[in-house]
């Protein structure tokens, strides 16, 4: 199949910026019970221009982008004015009967977690072609056309291949962009974006950043939410800051964004006492599959070496089998063959694994939302783990977890709600703590830094560098090459299931040997992020943090690997929008 050569949904209106803007947003306040989420937040989307919102995580951002919809999480009450093309969507009433309007054809919205979008059960292609259907209506122009163009958009192919896919079958960047397609296939005149940016490598997220210009050049305007500076730098006319609810600052992105600035290095952590060579963990000849029969491979002759306390990061390209190789290791993917061996023992499949066994090998799944149990509070689902695990009592599990989860900067009072009032910086925080607890040997991590602010990077990484002083060992799966560099000893470069290269993370980095890594090295900003966009170098201390909110199952092994089957709430996967944390 060939894809159409249209260009993407966009309607140019010709006005100076600035002028009649698509979207207006007076006074918007928000409250739960007592708590103030937002307090008269001021905003103007124009065409043709891309405004950002940044902020510390809690403060704010998503909150504001589903107010544009006219939606809010239960027990949240929204006041102030939202207009968007003409259409009141907030008011002296609250939300009006016409904010279903503007859903899907006129504003659509892309969530930070890609698999509250997907509807685990459709085809990518059915999906596209329905939303096409529903909002975008062109003559001479067919769905399958529209849903074409919008895969072009998303840096997908047309083809058989991508069209039958479901969700399960792509990588976690694949998703990211399989929901941006079907944002794009709405055709709308406003798209707001929840970290965009998220799993994706800095390749396809360097030609994201030009689709986005384009979109934005055809006349659409661009609502972008991110902790993503870089992608923020290169993409907005106009950034907005919030803090706490409330605009802290607004201008230019270089006015209201920090200025890069050189920071010390982190200190390594200590190095655990010297192990026997039997100690660790050592993978050999591991293959994988998708389907029956050993087809659909994914994963070839994959081998590894991972000491106690050590750090081995792992990077490639969206769909080079990154995820695929955790879910191995944890045993989640049973279609596949090799050795996973363990301080000197056997590794089966999940299923097959003790207790014991469990414990010591724990995995934090990229996508946090869909691994937390919606109807308990994340504290008790963080607690689960040392219960089940290491066997405390549900008073001292709770206290433990209350304590790391408050050193990650999750404070307990937050901790207590559902997953519904954590923000997704939080429940990614809430998921580490979780796999955590559970006092592994190796501790698997999948961009579990890729919602989160400088400030909650960098307690995270502390708390890190703490448990590799204790002799756990840290297999790190991430697309920030920045922050590679900083924590990893080790770096192992995947590319379509193979090794391309592995070797010491400092000297591959800075001399990569094979094509994928000088094109993700080149693609990357100076070849690493920004000092100041991914963590200080020192954590703060304790003190008062913003409040934050914003989406938990069982142990950390069992749940924090599964995405959300839970479908698209209040359509068929025709709105354009997406169930809201």
């Amino acid at each position: 199949m060939s894809a159409p050569t249209e260009e993407l949904p966009g309607e140019p209106t010709g006005e100076p910026a600035g002028r009649d803007p698509l979207v207006e947003v007076r006074g918007l306040t928000a409250r739960a019970g007592d708590r103030l989420l937002l307090d008269g937040v001021d905003l103007r989307l124009a065409a043709g221009r891309v405004t950002a919102l940044v902020g510390p995580s809690g403060s704010g951002k998503t909150t504001t982008a589903l107010a544009l919809l006219g939606e809010y999480e239960p027990g949240v009450r929204l006041s102030g004015e939202i207009t968007v093309a003409g259409v009141p969507v907030l008011g002296s009433g609250g939300v009006t009967d016409r904010a279903a309007e503007v859903r899907g054809g006129t504003l659509a919205y892309m969530p930070q977690h890609p698999g509250s979008a997907l509807n685990p059960a459709r085809r990518t292609g059915a999906v596209l072609t329905e939303l096409a259907r529903l909002h975008r209506p062109e003559p001479g122009r067919t769905p399958a056309e529209s849903a074409a163009a919008a895969l072009a958009g998303a840096q997908l192919p047309y083809d058989r291949g991508t069209l039958r896919r479901f969700p399960h079958q792509f990588s976690g960047g694949q998703r990211q962009r399989v929901a941006l397609a079907q944002v794009l296939a709405c055709g709308p005149r406003v798209l707001v974006l929840d970290e965009p940016g998220t799993g994706l490598d800095a390749v396809t997220r360097l030609h994201l950043t030009r689709e986005l210009t384009a979109l934005a050049g055809q006349g659409l305007a661009l609502l972008l939410l991110s902790h993503d500076h870089g992608l923020v730098r290169a993409l907005a006319d106009r950034a907005v800051r919030l803090e706490a609810g409330r605009v802290a600052a607004e201008g230019s992105p270089a006015e209201v964004l920090p200025r890069t600035a050189p920071t010390a290095p982190r200190p390594r952590p200590q190095s655990p006492p010297p192990v026997a060579a039997a100690e660790g963990l050592e993978v050999s000849g591991l293959h994988a599959w998708l389907r029956p029969g050993g087809r659909g491979r994914v994963l070839h002759d994959i081998g590894l070496r991972l000491a106690p306390g050590g750090c081995l990061a792992v990077a490639g390209r969206s769909g080079s089998g990154k995820t695929t190789l955790a879910r191995c290791l944890a045993g989640l993917h049973e279609r596949r063959s090799g050795r996973v061996r363990l301080d000197g023992v056997e590794l089966d499949v999940l299923r097959r694994r003790s207790t014991a066994q469990i414990r010591r090998l724990q995995y934090v799944w990229q996508e946090a939302k869909g691994s937390f149990d919606p109807r308990r509070p994340v504290l008790d689902q963080v607690a689960r783990t040392a219960v089940r695990l290491r066997a405390l009592s549900p008073a001292a599990a709770r206290a433990e977890a209350a304590a790391l989860l408050d050193e990650l900067g999750v404070p307990e009072e937050t901790a207590r709600r559902g997953p519904g009032g954590l923000s997704g910086g939080e429940l990614q925080r809430a998921a580490f703590a979780r796999a955590a607890l559970a006092r592994p040997r190796v501790l698997i991590c999948d961009e579990v830094t890729s919602a989160l602010d400088p400030v909650a990077t960098a307690r995270l990484l502390a708390v890190a560098d703490r448990l590799r002083s204790e002799g756990t060992a840290l297999l790190w799966i991430s697309h920030e090459l920045g922050l590679v560099r900083e924590l990893a000893e080790h770096l192992m470069i995947l590319d379509a299931g193979r090794v391309a290269e592995a070797g010491e993370c400092a000297a591959l980095l800075a001399a990569p040997r094979s094509a994928v890594g000088r094109e993700l090295v080149e693609a990357a900003p100076g070849g690493q992020e920004p000092a100041e966009d991914r963590g200080p170098a020192a954590v703060p201390g304790p003190g008062p943090r913003p409040r934050e909110q914003g989406a938990g199952r069982g142990s950390a092994q069992e749940s924090s690997q599964r995405p959300s089957q839970r479908p698209h709430r209040g359509s068929s996967q025709g709105s354009g929008k997406a169930v809201p944390r």
